[in-house]
C-alpha cells in the first residue's frame, strides 16, 4: 500500500465519503510527488498568502460559523498554515475558494475530524486535491432553493418555460416534483419518493398552494454534470457541507429523481449561448430565466450587466437568486437590511425578498421596503 493510500480512508481520524470512495482507481490517487519543495521554490508574495488567509476567515466567520464547525476550523486553520497558504497561492485566484478545498479534500481522503487531521492528509495528498480543485467547479446544486423560488413562480402566468443558467446537474429545474413544508403550509410532493424541503417563511411571503404547470425546461452550465455518472454524482455529495445530514439525504433523494428522468442540460455560456437554448420554448409559455449563487462567478461586473440585457431582450421574466453584492444597483434599492449572509432574491430587478443560500427560510420584503 502506498503512502498515499495510508493517508486516505478512514484512517487517522478521516471518515470515507462518497467521493473518497468514487475517485480510488480514478487516476487520482496515484503515487503522489512531494509538493513541499515546489511551494517553497513558488514564494508566494506575503500580500498574496494574506489576501488568502483574509478569504479563509472571511468564510469562517460570515458562513462556516454556526452552519459547519468543522469546516469553520479548517478554514481558520488554513489561514493560519503557511503550508497550506502556499499550497492556494500555487493555484489559479479562482480555485481558492474554501469550498472547493474542503470538497476536493473529502472528495479524495474523505472527511477529517479536524484541522490537524486535514492538515497532514493535505501534505501527503497535495497533487491529487490540487487535481480535483483544477479539474472541478463548485457546482453546489441546491434543490432546497426551490423552496425560495417557487413563490416567485407561483405568481406568473402559467404554464412555464424553467431555463436555468449556471444548472449544475439541473436539480432546481424539478421544482413540480418535490414537496415544501412552510411550517404548517403544506405542498404535496408528486411522489412518495421526491424530497419535501422546509422552509421558514416570515408572514409577509406569498404562500404557494401548488407548483404551476411547467411546460419546458433545459438548463445551461459550462461543465453540466451528469447525474448517472457515478463519480459525477459523488462530486455533488461531497459539496454538502459534513454536518448537513438531513440536507445530504434530501439531495440524494433529489438526485435519485434527475438520475430518473435527467433535465435537459446543454453545455455552453450564459452570454453567447443564452439565446440558442431558449429558441426552442414553446409558444404560450411564459420563459423564466433564473440562477442562484452563479453570477458570483462572472468577475466582470460589465459582462454581468450584458447578461441582463440578454434576458430582457428575450422577453423573459428574470429571476435572480444571488449575494447583494453581485448586482449593487438591485441591492441599492432595499431600505431593509437582510439577514447576514443572506441572498437577494429580484424579479426583473426589482427585489421582492431576503433568501437563506440553501433555501431554509425566506423574508418577503413587506410594501415601501424597496425604493423605485
Amino acid at each position: 500500500m502506498r503512502a498515499s493510500e495510508r493517508d486516505c480512508g478512514g484512517r487517522s481520524g478521516l471518515a470515507m465519503t462518497p467521493g473518497a470512495r468514487h475517485s480510488r482507481g480514478s487516476g487520482l490517487s496515484a503515487a503522489v510527488p512531494d509538493l513541499i519543495p515546489s511551494i517553497i521554490r513558488a514564494m508566494p508574495s506575503v500580500s498574496l498568502t494574506d489576501s488568502i488567509a483574509a478569504r479563509f476567515l472571511r468564510f469562517a466567520a460570515a458562513e462556516a460559523d454556526g452552519s459547519s464547525p468543522l469546516y469553520a476550523a479548517l478554514a481558520r486553520g488554513v489561514a493560519a498554515d503557511p503550508f497550506a497558504l502556499g499550497f492556494l497561492a500555487g493555484l489559479p485566484s479562482d480555485k481558492r475558494q474554501p469550498n472547493l478545498m474542503f470538497a476536493a479534500l473529502r472528495h479524495v481522503c474523505g472527511t477529517p475530524s479536524d484541522w490537524p487531521r486535514a492538515r497532514a492528509t493535505l501534505r501527503a495528498n497535495a497533487e491529487p486535491v490540487r487535481a480535483v480543485m483544477l479539474a472541478r467547479r463548485t457546482q453546489t446544486n441546491e434543490p432546497a432553493r426551490c423552496a425560495t423560488l417557487l413563490p416567485v413562480l407561483a405568481r406568473l402566468k402559467a404554464p412555464l418555460a424553467l431555463l436555468e443558467v449556471g444548472a449544475s446537474a439541473g436539480l432546481c429545474l424539478l421544482p413540480d416534483h418535490y414537496g415544501y413544508a412552510y411550517g404548517s403550509h403544506q405542498i404535496a410532493a408528486a411522489s412518495p419518493d421526491a424530497p419535501t424541503f422546509p422552509a421558514r417563511a416570515n408572514d409577509a411571503t406569498p404562500l404557494p398552494v401548488a407548483c404551476p404547470p411547467i411546460a419546458w425546461r433545459a438548463g445551461l452550465d459550462l461543465a453540466p454534470i451528469k447525474l448517472r455518472d457515478p463519480e459525477q454524482a459523488a462530486w455533488l455529495e461531497t459539496l454538502v457541507w459534513p454536518e448537513h445530514t438531513k440536507r445530504l439525504r434530501r439531495l440524494r433523494a433529489a438526485i435519485r429523481l434527475g438520475q430518473a428522468e435527467p433535465p435537459p442540460l446543454h453545455q455552453g455560456d450564459l452570454l453567447s449561448d443564452l439565446a440558442a437554448v431558449a429558441c426552442t420554448v414553446p409558444a404560450g409559455a411564459t420563459l423564466v430565466v433564473f440562477h442562484s449563487a452563479v453570477l458570483a462567478y462572472v468577475r466582470n461586473t460589465t459582462d454581468r450587466r450584458r447578461f441582463a440585457a440578454a434576458v430582457r431582450d428575450l422577453g423573459a421574466v428574470w429571476v435572480s437568486n444571488e449575494a447583494p453584492g453581485v448586482f449593487p444597483a438591485i441591492a441599492a434599492r432595499v431600505t431593509c437590511r437582510g439577514r447576514d449572509g443572506a441572498f437577494l432574491l429580484a424579479v426583473d430587478g426589482t427585489p421582492v425578498a431576503w433568501t437563506h443560500p440553501h433555501g431554509a427560510w425566506i423574508d418577503w420584503l413587506e410594501p415601501g421596503a424597496v425604493s423605485d
